[in-house]
């Protein structure tokens, strides 16, 4: 390709020796060479470079030949270009909470989004632009002080919207993805442009779902909605309670009707101790009487439901913190949930937490997500995830998220393949319930490991989005990073 006029004679010298190994340092040095003032690079040693590569999970990370934050967009640009010139791998990290390694981590090049961090809210138009190097608590609040919120998540900004972003809102308003109005994109070539329904229509539906396949999002521009205060926060009940817990669950899963009620159960085994952790969640000051009786009626370890901000909803810590931990998630897509599937959940957790704990295993946990069956609905545009048959009423999926953490990297492998062979067990056992028989395809990407076949994720959108990324990516730049990849 014809490199950019930025390119210096002496950058272009040093591009020559950039290609494998320490020899990544060069690509690095020309990134610094190439960028303005408003962005940095950072060399091993330098605590900058420790906070640009850290992930939430410690088998997510890497050691690369350099950080890079950049500061505006066409710095960007000027990085896309070097990388283009060098091939030299890369990543794109935001919140850094992947469990799989090398999808937001590298040898190479190392892009932290940290320094895209605004959050600016536009009352007549009743949207926020929101920055990719984002974590959520930190723009829930604020937006507070405007009384609204967008649709998100509990980490990091980037990677929850490009993959789709499941929320407490939901049922109400969709997926995160849906409530998106515009990305800042810089394309693969180095250009930056903004991408909406109405100027670019297919790009703006390949990045919704499509995570980093056609360039590097610097911002999104979210709808927002009006923000009371809410109601819920978490709950921890004992095995002991696990027979009523999964009677309360199952019930909610088929008879709850209130969109602006929520849930999101996890059963989990930390370090030998079984426990259900449980976000009960309503979005108003006060819940209906009756809404969460079933839950609130069995006795519990702890509860701190109480009416709160959104914020402090939100960034309230789940009991056992996993950060730092080795991980792996894999899911499957349910109509909903019976007493069955919980129950064979239950008989997971005591399989694997016995089996895996005496090899380093830490953490065994199961999260179940009951939606309305409606709330695939509220999109107003396609998008490359969910799938066209999933979007249809009445079949949209609800995650059950399998994750183990552990800490020796030597089991790494016996780890991964045991969240695989436990999402596969509990597959049939739904199958044979009737819960996936009428289901399509719809993985999330977010919940899933690295060796999930695109098919499982994107269905019948995987020939428009190949096309769509062999347009914008002539040169495969991003290739060179790691990821789904058309």
């Amino acid at each position: 390709m014809v490199l950019s006029s930025f390119l210096t004679i002496s950058v272009l010298a040093a591009l020559a020796f950039a290609a494998t190994g320490d020899e990544y340092r060069a690509a690095c040095e020309a990134v610094e060479a190439a960028i303005s003032n408003t962005s940095k690079v950072y060399y091993p040693g330098d605590p900058s470079y420790t906070n640009g590569i850290y992930h939430f999970f410690a088998s997510s990370q890497e050691n690369p030949a350099c950080v890079v934050e950049p500061g505006i967009p066409g710095d960007v640009g000027k990085i896309l270009n070097v990388i283009d010139a060098t091939r030299t791998p890369f990543a794109v990290k935001s919140g850094g909470h992947t469990t799989n390694p090398g999808f937001s981590s590298t040898k190479g090049i190392h892009i932290y989004t940290g320094r895209f961090s605004q959050v600016t809210y536009d009352a007549a138009s009743g949207t926020a632009i929101i920055g990719t190097g984002l974590i959520w608590d930190v723009v829930y609040q604020r937006l507070q002080e405007h009384h609204v919120s967008v649709l998100g998540g509990r980490i990091g900004v980037g990677g929850f919207l490009l993959g789709g972003g499941y929320s407490y809102k939901t049922n109400q308003h969709g997926l995160a993805i849906d409530s998106i109005v515009g990305f800042n994109l810089v394309l693969p070539n180095g250009t930056v442009t903004c991408v909406t329904q109405s100027t670019h229509p297919d790009l703006f539906f390949g990045l919704k779902g499509g995570f980093n396949n056609f360039g590097i999002v610097t911002d999104f521009t979210m709808s927002t909605f009006p923000q009371t205060e809410v109601w819920g926060g978490q709950v921890t009940y004992s095995s002991a309670q696990f027979s009523e817990v999964r009677a309360a669950i199952a019930d909610f899963s088929v008879y709850a009707q209130d969109p602006k009620a929520a849930v999101l159960p996890s059963y989990g085994n930390f370090r030998g101790n079984q426990f259900i952790n449980q976000g009960i969640f309503y979005d108003d000051p006060t819940p209906p009487p009756g809404t969460f009786d079933n839950f609130t009626n069995i006795s519990s370890l702890s509860s701190d439901l109480k009416t709160r901000s959104y914020a402090d909803m939100i960034t309230t810590p789940p009991v056992n913190s996993s950060a730092g931990f080795r991980g792996s998630f894999q899911m499957l897509g349910l109509s909903h949930f019976t007493q069955t599937i919980l129950e064979a959940v239950e008989d997971e957790l005591n399989f694997w937490s016995a089996k895996l704990t005496p090899k380093s295993g830490t953490l065994f946990s199961y999260t179940v997500e009951p939606f309305l069956p409606s709330y695939l609905s509220h999109a107003n545009s396609p998008s490359a995830f969910p799938t066209p048959a999933a979007r249809k009423l009445g079949k949209a999926p609800n995650p059950l998220l399998v994750y183990f953490g552990w800490n020796n990297s030597f089991y790494d492998d016996e780890f991964v393949g045991a969240v695989e062979e436990s999402a596969n067990r509990l597959a049939a056992i739904a199958k044979a319930e009737g819960l996936l028989s009428n289901h399509p395809l719809a993985l999330y990407g977010n919940y899933v490991n690295s060796r999930t076949p695109l098919v499982d994720i994107y269905g019948e959108n995987l020939p428009k989005l190949r096309a769509l990324r062999a347009e914008i990516d002539p040169e495969n730049v991003m290739d060179l990073a790691g990821g789904f990849k058309f």
